[in-house]
């Protein structure tokens, strides 16, 4: 073997990893080699030995030979499978058994080293195997996690977490509730935790877009009408409102709402009463008022777009929602959980993103946010030729380049100076934070690099 040149360090608790082959210098060797990582090492002579090991002990990784006397690396491969599905499997093969090997991958192996086996080759395959094994084992304690109260909020970022701990606080609380955020950040799935978290959840939650309606038609949908109001009108017919009373109004992109609504909906806020359309006679309605939209509802009231009375009564309770590229490290839970809702949809199974493809993702700024999370994840997942996502099955722009967005922060936007920190930190994360590199590529000399950063970290 060449001189190892692995970058795989000793984790909490050591690895425990199984070497299977019939070969004992081979056995020996690659027991030396990983003990070497502070790895803990079983070794197994014969495929049946290998069995007896797996059904006895837990393993984060199996590298076994393919050719072994009797139970073969394939049998192996089932079995760890079966018994410990997280459980990597590294198939060891000779240049005559490749394609043997390469139908093991097809058959959940995590991949296949060829005899003779070089040493860095063998490091970078353990560390990648292992991370994907960590990988797994986070995303089920994050999805356990998140499962407990807020099984549809995926994402424990302390963002995330602030909003699940303002809803729980307000659990027994009928104030009305504005969510803002961007097109695309789950407003409406905000809305729903509100409903299920309150003293409505055995009631009708009732989602409406007040922007998808002209106002006539959007006051005969919510308020319903008598017989005879209109042509066509042929007998009394109650309103979306009515059908709600005593539980949860959602009203998405209430910013577009046109003023002659706006009163109409004020009333319903203030008086808890409504008016069908040709009647004079008002209706008592029960209903809690929850709103979402991706304006400045202050703005607008300054223009004299939205009324200032609605805006107070509406606003009672205001969530921001953090845009995906405010919550990173949410992501790969929340591409887990969009793959495995599109294998399931498709009749497929994923064992998740390869390293690269995660790292696309996690570099990415998701100006659609989670809904282009989920449409690119979705577009994956029917491409994808192998049993994990592979960076050639992302979209080619994700692959080609990288978007960053400068959002407005409170209102206002980023200075140049901001700007100027916020590009030069995201060169050095691409480049690995070597500055001779990123100096290269901002135009500059590494001494005006070093300027900068240092007047960055004065004025932090």
């Amino acid at each position: 073997m060449e001189k190892e040149a692995g970058r795989i360090s000793k984790k909490p608790g050591p690895c425990r990893i199984l070497v299977v082959d019939d070969e004992e210098t081979a056995l020996k060797r690659m027991k030396s080699l990983m003990e070497k990582k502070g790895f803990e090492i079983r070794t197994a002579a014969t495929g049946e030995h290998a069995l007896d090991l797996l059904k006895a002990l837990k393993f984060d990784l199996v590298l076994t030979d393919l050719v072994l006397g009797g139970v073969d690396g394939l049998a192996v491969l089932a079995y760890s499978k079966k018994v410990s599905p997280d459980t990597e499997v590294v198939i060891i093969t000779g240049y005559a058994s490749v394609d043997s090997a390469i139908q093991a991958t097809r058959k959940g192996a995590f991949h296949y080293l060829q005899k003779p086996i070089r040493s860095d080759e063998l490091y970078h395959i353990v560390e990648q195997a292992l991370e994907k094994r960590r990988l797994k084992t986070r995303i089920r304690e994050l999805e356990h996690e998140s499962a407990s109260d807020f099984p549809d909020i995926i994402g424990n970022s302390p963002k995330i977490q602030a909003i699940k701990s303002t809803i729980e606080r307000m659990e027994q609380s009928e104030a009305n509730v504005l969510i803002v955020g961007e097109s695309g950040t789950g407003k409406e799935l905000i809305a729903r935790a509100i409903h299920n978290h309150s003293k409505r959840r055995t009631e009708r939650f009732l989602a409406f877009n007040c922007a998808s309606f002209a106002d006539e038609l959007l006051a005969n949908e919510l308020f319903g009408h008598e017989k005879d109001a209109y042509t066509g009108a042929s007998k009394t017919t109650p309103g979306l409102l009515e059908s709600a009373d005593g539980g949860t109004v959602f009203f998405d992109e209430v910013g577009d709402m046109s003023p002659t609504m706006q009163a109409k909906i004020l009333r319903v806020v203030q008086e808890k009463e409504l008016f069908r359309v040709g009647s004079s006679r008002p209706i008592p309605v029960d209903i809690r008022i929850l709103s979402a939209t991706n304006k400045d509802l202050k703005k607008l009231v300054e223009a004299g777009i939205f009324r200032q009375d609605l805006y107070f009564r509406l606003n009672v309770i205001a969530i921001k929602l953090p845009t995906l590229e405010q919550r990173k490290e949410d992501i790969p839970l929340l591409s887990m959980f969009c793959l495995k809702r599109a294998a399931g949809q498709m009749g497929k199974h994923f064992d998740g993103f390869s390293e690269e493809a995660m790292g696309l993702l996690m570099n990415y700024s998701f100006p659609g946010n989670i809904r282009e999370l989920e449409n690119i994840v979705e577009r994956a997942a029917a491409l994808a030729r192998e049993s994990r996502i592979e960076s050639r099955d992302l979209p080619s722009d994700l692959r080609a380049f990288e978007t960053v967005a400068f959002r407005k922060e409170k209102g206002t936007m980023k200075t140049l100076s901001e700007i100027e920190k916020d590009y030069i930190q995201w060169i050095l994360a691409r480049v690995g934070h070597n500055k001779t590199q990123a100096a290269r590529i901002l135009g500059i000399d590494r001494v005006s690099l070093y300027r900068k950063l240092k007047q960055q970290e004065f004025d932090e």
